[in-house]
């Protein structure tokens, strides 16, 4: 869907004469979104959904253009989207942090090789601001991503051989890799007002300022990240140089002392891939941001993937998209596929952390990652209770990748709208333009049966 071709050029106007990020806000305002409170009368004792708004359209050249002056030259007919990377409670009743991912990407075979698609290479990933309003999601403001010398992070892979080859959207050009690159995740606000970001390539944890200049970019050890105009610091285990490729960092939680807790999102490729793809076992870490160091490590056991979705016979799946923090040192930890999600409890127990241990040795046989039963093998294993299936409450949509506590009975849950793209050579038409999914960016309150 695209806006009207009023509301297209109020946009390109407000642009053109360098009026602020307000004007988009207010176009958001004013741009046609579906959604409203849910009709439906659950059964005592289910969860269900209270509430949804949905984020209209907004070029996504003139979203950028107006953080960044001259940063997209062609949108291909993109929509801002790709903001449910994660939400962040903002303070005020409503109001979310929510943080996008690299940008519109996608994959498209050529001969027999899939190839990873930057349609706007330029885009560069942004911190948003949001307040759901009746049906509605409405920009309030936008945070871009910067180096020291204020140029854009963008969101373009860093390293070849470790990283995807980056393409133009017709997969036929080769882009230039870059250093600086995000592919940001995950989203919580210190009480200074800076923010910490959770990264995929890295994976890395990212330190950046209220204003959105990256202050301090932690990665594992032997990560050798060279080129990059802010600092890098290899200070997170080196075992994490086997994460899958794009499934580093996915979720991060903020503890109330102020600990973070990342979530690799899917088992490390330890010994190798196909290890990886059949494992259901990944791992949490907890960073001190005042030591700036990890201080712990735990074991985090998946379900099986037909339990998390039933049909789903594919343990490569799984994964986990964001952790919240709900008081004391507990988690909700959200796993799920793209069709469906589960929300467990778990407690970061200290008698179970393995950091420092055979299982960060990558020379360690069997891995973490190869053991059938971690628990009978003898190491510690997050205990977990399930708190809801989202697979089963009705109108919840597919992707969910950002979850927050509203309060201790209601959950804010965000998708990712993959900025209304989707893979193959189809996602684009004979002029280049996108052909929209018709997936929107939807914020949808969960009421609980009991509280968190």
């Amino acid at each position: 869907m695209s806006p009207s071709a009023a509301g297209r050029r109020r946009v390109h106007r407000s642009v053109a004469a360098g009026v602020p990020l307000a004007v988009l806000a207010a176009l958001v305002a004013a741009s046609p979104a579906s959604g409203a409170a849910s009709g439906k009368t659950a059964a005592p004792g289910d969860a269900y959904v209270s509430r949804t708004a949905t984020l209209g359209d907004i070029p996504l050249g003139a979203f950028s253009n107006a953080l960044l002056p001259g940063t997209v030259d062609d949108d291909r007919g993109v929509d801002l989207g790709g903001i449910g990377s994660d939400i962040y409670p903002a303070g005020r009743q409503d109001e979310f942090w929510t943080v996008t991912d690299r940008g519109p990407n996608g994959q498209i075979k050529v001969d027999g090789a899939k190839r990873r698609t930057f349609p706007v290479p330029g885009f560069d990933p942004a911190i948003v601001k949001i307040r759901v309003s009746g049906d509605s999601v409405k920009v309030l403001d936008a945070i871009p991503l910067t180096t020291s010398s204020g140029k854009p992070v963008t969101g373009l892979p860093n390293q070849e051989r470790r990283d995807e080859a980056p393409y133009t959207y017709d997969a036929k050009t080769r882009l230039a890799y870059n250093p600086n690159g995000l592919d940001t995740e995950g989203v919580v606000r210190a009480g200074d007002g800076s923010f910490w970001l959770a990264d995929e390539y890295g994976p890395s944890l990212v330190h950046v300022s209220a204003r959105g200049k990256v202050l301090t970019r932690y990665v594992p050890e032997g990560l050798n990240l060279t080129g990059s105009d802010y600092p890098v610091v290899e200070a997170l285990p080196s075992v994490l140089l086997h994460r899958k490729i794009n499934r580093g960092f996915e979720g991060l939680a903020q503890l109330p002392g102020g600990d973070l807790v990342l979530a690799v999102q899917s088992p490390l490729s330890l010994p190798d891939t196909a290890a990886g793809e059949a494992s259901r076992t990944t791992r949490l870490l907890r960073f001190s941001p005042r030591k700036k160091a990890v201080t712990a490590e735990y074991v985090y056991r998946f379900d099986p993937v037909e339990v998390v979705d039933p049909g789903e016979d594919d343990t490569s799946e799984l994964k986990i998209s964001s952790v919240v923090a709900v008081g004391g040192n507990r988690l909700l930890v959200e796993e799920r596929t793209d069709k469906a999600a589960r929300l467990q409890l778990v407690r970061l127990d200290r008698h179970a952390d393995i950091l420092g241990g055979v299982h960060d040795d990558d020379t360690t046989s069997p891995s973490l990652e190869q053991l059938d039963d971690p628990a009978a093998a003898g190491v510690p294993v997050l205990a977990k209770r399930l708190v809801v299936d989202l697979g089963t409450v009705e109108g919840v949509p597919g992707k969910i990748e950002g979850v927050a506590r509203v309060d201790r009975d209601t959950l804010a849950l965000i998708n990712d709208n993959d900025f209304g793209m989707t893979d193959g050579p189809g996602a684009f038409d004979a002029r280049g333009r996108l052909v929209d999914s018709g997936v929107e960016t939807t914020v949808t309150y969960v009421r609980l049966p009991r509280g968190i």
